[in-house]
């Protein structure tokens, strides 16, 4: 039901996107999510199961962040700069530090990760995901509240406790287990 209510919330999205916000490329609006939901799904067959709008803050970039499921049971994040409708980025997401996948290349703790993106962006962090990059680095993201209307989602390197990429979460559609 929850996948469905999610599903149908998207597509109205995008009808309302293709249709009033087509003509605001470049002008500040949400740009052609139908693009983008069109360019995840040839790359990632599966479900919807969440959107967000983010804006990059090192380049300004601003992004849907597609979260689709799989057949398998596995989520992937694909990222989709707005402006040309091309997938930039996939990140396949596990559930725990303890996962192999994360847990083979992790050296920093979440703890430590954690002091590192509140040192940068003070505020509280109110959910994490464990990520695999496409080059199978491990990263923490890090959704912090800092007051209502700004969340920062912060990716820390799971290896090196390096900061990899900042962004504003502007809105999102549908929830993650454990949010």
């Amino acid at each position: 039901m929850k996948q469905t209510f999610t599903f149908v919330t998207i597509v109205m999205l995008t009808l309302f996107s293709s249709s009033v916000l087509a003509g605001s490329r470049g002008h500040g609006m949400h740009g052609d999510l139908h693009h983008c939901l069109k360019s995840a799904s040839a790359i990632k067959d599966g479900y919807y199961a969440k959107l967000e709008y983010l804006t990059l803050t090192d380049r300004g970039t601003k992004t849907y962040e597609i979260e689709i499921h799989d057949k398998n049971g596995v989520e992937w994040e694909l990222m989709c700069d707005i402006s040309t409708g091309t997938i930039y980025e996939i990140e396949r997401e596990v559930k725990s530090t303890s996962d192999p996948l994360f847990k083979k290349n992790m050296k920093v703790s979440e703890e430590a990760a954690g002091k590192a993106a509140l040192a940068l962006y003070p505020g509280r962090i109110v959910h994490t995901e464990y990520e695999i990059e496409t080059n199978g680095a491990s990263s923490y993201e890090f959704d912090i509240f800092e007051k209502p209307g700004v969340t920062y989602k912060v990716e820390v390197n799971a290896a090196t406790g390096e900061i990899v990429e900042v962004s504003i979460e502007k809105w999102d559609i549908g929830r993650e287990a454990g949010e």
